[in-house]
């Protein structure tokens, strides 16, 4: 099933999105979470912008 996914994303309009994953720092205990989100390539660098 894999396989069929990535060569969807590959062929398809999938390959102008991105998986981005930013660590982000909790205020309140200081531990650090991940925040993983899909988006578009030209909205990357907004979301790693953003808190």
């Amino acid at each position: 099933m894999a396989k069929k996914v990535v060569a969807t994303l590959k062929t398809g309009k999938g390959n102008s999105f991105t998986k981005v994953i930013k660590m982000v720092k909790s205020p309140k205990t200081g531990a650090y979470s991940f925040k993983e989100e899909v988006v578009h390539n030209d909205h990357i660098a907004d979301f790693l912008k953003s808190k």
